[in-house]
């Protein structure tokens, strides 16, 4: 076997592992909630008997260990259960809200890297100038920022003042733009802040003042040369944005009430709706897991020194 195929063998048994680990917290921390998840999902007008058979029919009566092998037997099987409230399969509700949320949070990500990226480089090549100190600012203020405060500022602004957008729901294109913004506002801060960070150290070393002595443009010094060492650590960080984006999603896609995972997780909550929490939770962690794992595998392409071992 050769050695990244033995990297990439550990990395995803690692994976299974900490998805293990997420499934057994999830579902311990779910059952931990008060009041009886039986009596919410019957209603307020249901009888003592069908409160009881519905607990026999969700299993709820088991002891915990046994609840939790017979969620593992059936994760096995790729079968997430039956939501509680709508008795559908979970894997069957998740797939449309899934493609809404990846639709939502790679549009931010997109955003938030060319953005990102743009300032970073920009505040990188004039250190210390109004436009590096204006930049700080607002990564400041993008850092420091509430999701849903931005995302009602900019309902009120473009939706109910200038009536540009709309101010909910995913009627068309045009809805994917202010959860989008709200959503990348955090992470083009983060981003830019990582690349100026990142490409001032390496404008100051030696083989950038090389190429430069050589006469080679400026701009071919900075992208060709200066960026392509210093995007290690910002493809890292725009990996971990990626997953924070994700559960960024369940506030914003909350204010603005778009269809995806984020919604139907706080729905799922409010109704105790145990199966639909659980695999709403595992997708996300596996999605986060999947990207970090791409990320590392990006790190040779972007820079050849580094190999796996």
């Amino acid at each position: 076997m050769s050695v990244f195929r033995r990297y990439l063998a550990q990395r995803l048994v690692a994976s299974a592992v900490t998805l293990l680990g997420v499934s057994a917290i999830v579902f311990s921390m779910v059952r931990l909630l008060p009041g009886d998840p039986a009596r919410t999902i019957a209603g307020l007008l249901a009888t003592e008997e069908d409160i009881a058979r519905l607990r026999t029919d969700l299993g709820l009566e088991q002891p915990l260990h046994v609840q939790y092998g017979h969620f593992l037997a059936r994760l096995a099987h790729g079968n997430l259960g039956r939501s509680a409230r709508t008795s559908q399969p979970v894997l069957e509700e998740l797939g449309p809200r899934l493609f809404r949320t990846l639709e939502l949070a790679v549009l931010s990500a997109v955003l938030a890297t060319l953005a990102g990226v743009a300032a970073g480089t920009l505040a990188a090549t004039r250190p210390y100038s109004g436009f590096d100190y204006g930049l700080s600012l607002l990564t400041l203020f993008g850092v420091s920022m509430p999701v849903y405060w931005l995302g009602l500022m900019l309902i009120v602004v473009f939706a109910i003042q200038l009536q540009w957008l709309p101010a909910a729901g995913a009627e068309g294109p045009a809805s994917l733009i202010l959860p989008a913004l709200t959503l990348a506002a955090f992470s083009v801060a983060l981003i830019a802040r990582m690349t100026r960070s990142s490409l001032l150290e390496v404008l100051g070393q030696e083989y950038v003042r090389t190429a430069r002595a050589k006469g080679l443009p400026e701009r071919r010094v900075v992208l060709r040369h200066a960026l392509r060492t210093a995007l290690v650590p910002i493809l890292t960080v725009v990996g971990l944005q990626f997953g924070a984006l994700l559960g960024g999603a369940v506030l914003t896609e909350s204010v603005f009430g778009w269809p995806g995972m984020g919604l139907l997780l706080v729905e799922s909550i409010f109704s105790r709706d145990y199966a639909m929490v659980q695999g709403i939770v595992l997708v996300f962690s596996a999605l986060f897991i999947l990207t970090n794992l791409v990320v590392d595998l990006c790190y040779a392409v972007i820079d050849p020194r580094i190999r796996y071992g």
